[in-house]
């Protein structure tokens, strides 16, 4: 089963920069409060970042967690090795 994301957008793009304008539109948001479900993939994950402030974001399937657990690891910091 493929993991799918929820884009929202909730904050209008007036007075944005351009490449926002076009990265909402590659999402598939074309108006405000429209809402797609995309596949989650790196580039998808990419393009919901550059617009985080704009849209609100929900994983549908899956357990994968949004952002920012790609390189952490379950031992703790300061614990020294034997």
């Amino acid at each position: 089963m493929t993991t799918m994301i929820h884009v929202k957008q909730v904050t209008s793009f007036i007075g944005r920069s351009e490449r926002q304008r076009l990265t909402l539109r590659g999402l598939g948001i074309k108006r405000l409060g429209q809402a797609v479900t995309v596949q989650d993939t790196p580039a998808i994950r990419g393009m919901i970042r550059k617009v985080q402030h704009l849209v609100e974001v929900k994983v549908v399937e899956g357990e994968a967690p949004l952002f920012g657990v790609r390189h952490r690891s379950n031992r703790p910091k300061h614990v020294k090795r034997s």
